[in-house]
C-alpha cells in the first residue's frame, strides 16, 4: 500500500502539506470542509504536489520535512514536479 505526501494551494495562495492514501480524495475532503482546520479557513484548495512514499512512517517523516521548508523551497518542489525550473 502506497502513502503520499501532498501540497495543496489554498485560495489565499498559502500552502498546506499533509499525507494521505489518496491525495485526490483528500483534496475533495478539504474542499468539502472535512479536512484540516487550516484548509477550512483558507479554502478552497487545489492539489499542486504529490510525492509517493513506501509506508506511513516515511510519509509522516516526509510531511514534517516539507512543512519545515520555506515557501520558496516548496515552490521549487512544485515547479520541478510540474516540469518547470
Amino acid at each position: 500500500m502506497a502513502y503520499y505526501c501532498y501540497i495543496v494551494e489554498c485560495a489565499d495562495g498559502s500552502y498546506y502539506t499533509g499525507w494521505s492514501l489518496d491525495p485526490v480524495r483528500r483534496e475533495k475532503q478539504h474542499n468539502h470542509g472535512r479536512g484540516a482546520a487550516y484548509t477550512r479557513m483558507h479554502g478552497p484548495v487545489h492539489l499542486v504536489y504529490v510525492e509517493e512514499q513506501p509506508d506511513l512512517h516515511a510519509a509522516m517523516k516526509r510531511e514534517r520535512a516539507i512543512k519545515s521548508l520555506k515557501r520558496e523551497q516548496k515552490q521549487k518542489l512544485i515547479d520541478k514536479q510540474n516540469g518547470g525550473e
